[in-house]
């Protein structure tokens, strides 16, 4: 830099220095207010521009200080002089934050007053600046888009092909068709699945009513007010008794059926164990009930057996409840089923009249647009004979475009088809002199190298050995190896015999323990259907006059469906 800019330059840098403070007052005002999406980066230039305004306008005047704000971006420099040069905000905050650091008669004296002064004339310029931005014009740079190249790479060379070698086909052996067993069920799997569903069924049943009593001790009956042994009010201690001899009896069943239809079921290991240490804990618990009548205890069974035919006639009362609802639902659908056929008769009635009316202007509306289809039929034969002329010219212009067209195509591909025969002669020049090269570099010299498999390697390591001696302690190995795995099969298969026996074991107690089951069940099953034989069923009012009902109701509804 020359001598006067060099001095123009550091006396700025100092003066933006000293006064740092009150300059950041009007630049940090500035970034808040007007300049929220000016980059910080641009932070200096605000400063200076601040500086030279403030401190250096007297000196290097009015012309020199535009000349400097033009050089900059003129849309920036016209918000931050529009901002920093308003009257309002010089005589308010401004003037207010700076008498902070100095004294307020010397920051108006010295710093305000001058700006007032020069806020006309910078005002002209801050208009200058506005419209030189409404009359610039945007010019769009054109980008230069990157062509790309071709890599220069190297064309690999293509590999001769062998001659190929006749091998012998191989002859599979031919396999036995598969049996037609395979693909059917076993019959067991069937019948298996038959008496699961119903054991299932049974067991839910039974679950639903110990669930349905379980809290009846809560409930109030009007039967059974007072000389019951088990009132409303007590609470039932013998619960867990109840819900023991329920689930003997789903197993009593179980085998019961296993025992009468004779199928074979396979159980696994952990099946024998888990039933055979359920018999265990059952002969255990009789057992120990036996040694407590000895010793003089009671026996609830009788008890249990009263419960239980108590508990049956409640839950056959509160079917007949249930059934009863069922009943009244059903009712009720049938009833809306008649309101809705009802409804559909006179939906189809005024869907008749609105389609009779409906026709009525459809055909008003065809009449119309017939005319008017008359009309412009007329209108585009007027038209077309306008321009029938111009139609023939266009046609013969067509038809010598075509022509000029054919010819330069005709062209094109016996030029062509030159092209490609040459091409195809000079590739397969090139192939015939690849072969000749691969012939050549095939034919390679054989070489023999005899090695003695008891030296060894001399390569002056520990523990190097020959190739024999290497093979001779690999067998020792594999002999040892396979004594161990002797031993260790021996030791399997005592422990696998061990096993067997317990489970043979298991399977005697299970088969006995089931046929005393079965046997008991037998017994349990016909005294129950000779107990059952004498009473007679007996339906509720209700039902019946509710099944009445029903029964009229779906007559009407299908006489109503046969008249819709």
């Amino acid at each position: 830099l020359k001598v006067t800019e060099e001095k123009f330059v550091l006396d700025t840098l100092a003066g933006c220095t000293e006064y740092k403070s009150i300059l950041d007052v009007v630049v940090n005002a500035f970034y808040v207010q007007e300049g929220r999406y000016c980059p910080i980066s641009e932070r200096n230039l605000y400063i200076v521009i601040c500086y030279l305004a403030t401190f250096q306008l007297e000196e290097i005047g009015l012309q020199h200080f535009s000349r400097i704000v033009q050089s900059l971006d003129t849309a920036k420099m016209q918000q931050f002089l529009r901002f920093f040069f308003n009257d309002l905000y010089l005589n308010t905050w401004i003037k207010d934050e700076w008498s902070h650091f100095y004294d307020s008669v010397y920051v108006k004296e010295n710093w305000i007053d001058p700006l007032l002064r020069w806020q006309p004339k910078v005002q002209q310029l801050i208009e200058k600046l506005t419209d030189k931005l409404s009359n610039r014009t945007t010019t769009v740079k054109t980008l230069r888009v990157t062509q790309p190249k071709e890599f220069n790479l190297t064309v690999p060379k293509p590999r001769a092909i062998p001659p190929p070698t006749p091998a012998p086909l191989p002859v599979l052996p031919k396999r036995q068709p598969v049996p037609p067993s395979i693909y059917k069920p076993p019959k067991e799997r069937k019948q298996l699945e038959e008496i699961k569903i119903k054991n299932i069924q049974k067991a839910k049943d039974l679950l639903l009513e110990a669930n349905t009593n379980q809290f009846r001790c809560a409930t109030i009956k009007p039967e059974k007010r007072e000389g019951t042994i088990l009132t409303g009010r007590e609470i039932d201690p013998f619960l867990p008794q109840y819900l023991e001899v329920v689930w003997e009896t789903v197993l009593t069943q179980y085998f019961e059926e296993l025992t009468i239809d004779n199928i074979p079921i396979k159980l696994n290991t952990a099946a024998i164990l888990r039933e055979g240490a359920l018999y265990q804990r059952k002969l255990e618990e009789e057992l120990k009930r036996i040694e407590n009548l000895q010793q003089g205890a009671g026996d609830p069974s009788e008890f249990l057996e009263w419960q239980k035919q108590m508990r049956g006639k409640d839950l056959e009362e509160q079917l007949a409840e249930v059934e009863c609802r069922r009943l009244q639902g059903k009712l009720n659908y049938e009833e809306a089923v008649l309101a809705h056929q009802n409804v559909i008769q006179e939906n189809k009635k005024k869907a008749g009249l609105l389609r009779g009316e409906k026709a009525e202007l459809m055909n008003l509306y065809a009449e119309k647009r017939l005319q008017e289809q008359k009309e412009m039929k007329e209108l585009v034969e007027q038209v077309m004979e306008g321009h029938k002329n111009v139609k023939q010219v266009k046609a013969k212009i067509q038809e010598y475009k075509q022509q000029i067209v054919q010819q330069v195509c005709e062209e094109s591909e016996e030029l062509l088809r030159q092209a490609l025969e040459e091409k195809e002669e000079k590739n397969r020049k090139r192939y015939e002199l690849i072969q000749q090269i691969r012939a050549i570099e095939s034919a390679t010299s054989i070489r023999h190298k005899f090695v003695d498999l008891t030296e060894t390697g001399g390569h002056g390591l520990f523990g190097e050995m020959s190739i024999v001696e290497l093979r001779e302690r690999l067998a020792l190995l594999r002999e040892a190896q396979k004594a161990a795995e002797e031993e260790k099969r021996d030791q399997i298969i005592h422990e696998k015999q061990a096993k067997e026996q317990l489970i043979l074991d298991k399977l005697d107690q299970i088969s006995q323990f089931r046929a005393e089951l079965g046997r008991a069940a037998a017994l349990k099953q016909e005294e129950k259907k000779k107990s059952q034989s004498g009473e007679r069923s007996m339906k509720d009012e209700r039902i019946l006059n509710l099944q009445k009902k029903i029964v009229e109701k779906t007559m009407e509804r299908k006489k109503q469906a046969g008249l819709l």
